[in-house]
């Protein structure tokens, strides 16, 4: 059995936990204190993604532990020599070198995200069932896709989301509409649209623990729109006792914490005590009198 995160509740975070723009707003704290633990007195959970690129030293896993709230949870990226490199074929050591690093933090870990590459097709569904089918039962998974034949609502995506189904898989949203209806052209921006995915959004929950990602354009007040559904999606979740996972990016990132503090907001305003801990509320700007 995998260890139990708080029913319905939802949780909420950045896709990294410290940021040069954060400095003077939620990652204030003393010399001594270690980043992560500021980060985690305003948020749920984070992305992991620097797993994708190499393992962490034991000793930083040990730190992690040390310096997170016990119902903190980290959501890990696989390596993407599993993942992109070996399109999960012939990966055992590898998955396992991962899995057995972040032991550990098994009680504060939330999904580990299988994100797959666009020519990671349906062709290869059976080497994703065979995958999922052989990886240790003492974790929650999620899996995110990119090829557009995991979008049509034919036969491949009834295939993939009942696969996940079968084995209590998150299929992971990555909601990146507001990015691309933004016509923004500044340097940023189209660094942030050549790298994110231009896909549908299918808002399917194939397991107890569904996992949002949402990006909004450069001036993220403009994707509040794209917002209001998931507010709507996330209480309609917890009111059938999942506890949905979400993540909060910006191009830059450099107002990612604002945009989590928008999603909380409404959520609270609507079914107060769904975030177990509540996000940096942004000061107010105050209108120049003078």
């Amino acid at each position: 059995m995998s260890h139990q995160v708080s029913e319905q509740r939802c949780y909420i975070g950045l896709t990294q936990w410290q940021h040069a723009a954060w400095q003077e707003n939620i990652l204030q704290r003393s010399q001594n204190e270690h980043i992560l633990k500021a980060y985690s007195r305003h948020f749920s959970s984070v992305e992991g993604n620097s797993t994708f690129y190499g393992l962490p030293k034991a000793d930083t896993v040990k730190i992690w532990t040390e310096e997170s709230d016990p119902t903190f949870r980290f959501c890990f990226k696989f390596p993407q020599q599993v993942t992109h490199r070996n399109h999960l074929r012939s990966t055992t050591k590898e998955t396992s070198a991962f899995l057995n690093r972040l032991q550990p933090l098994q009680e504060q870990l939330g999904l580990l995200c299988i994100q797959l590459p666009s020519s990671f097709d349906g062709d290869h569904l059976p080497t994703l069932s065979d995958f999922l089918l052989n990886l240790p039962k003492g974790f929650n998974y999620g899996v995110e896709v990119r090829n557009l034949c995991f979008f049509d609502k034919q036969e491949t995506e009834r295939e993939f989301n009942q696969l996940l189904a079968k084995h209590n898989v998150s299929r992971i949203s990555f909601d990146t509409r507001a990015l691309f209806n933004d016509p923004s052209d500044d340097p940023i921006s189209l660094k942030a649209k050549m790298h994110k995915p231009k896909l549908p959004v299918h808002a399917i929950a194939t397991s107890k623990h569904p996992m949002v990602r949402f990006i909004t354009p450069l001036d993220w007040e403009l994707g509040t729109d794209y917002l209001t559904p998931w507010v709507n999606k996330a209480i309609h979740w917890m009111d059938e006792g999942k506890t949905p996972f979400f993540f909060f990016h910006t191009p830059d990132n450099a107002e990612a914490p604002e945009l989590a503090a928008y999603f909380v907001n409404q959520l609270e305003q609507r079914r107060p005590g769904s975030c177990l801990f509540s996000p940096w509320q942004p000061v107010k700007k105050q209108d120049n009198l003078f």
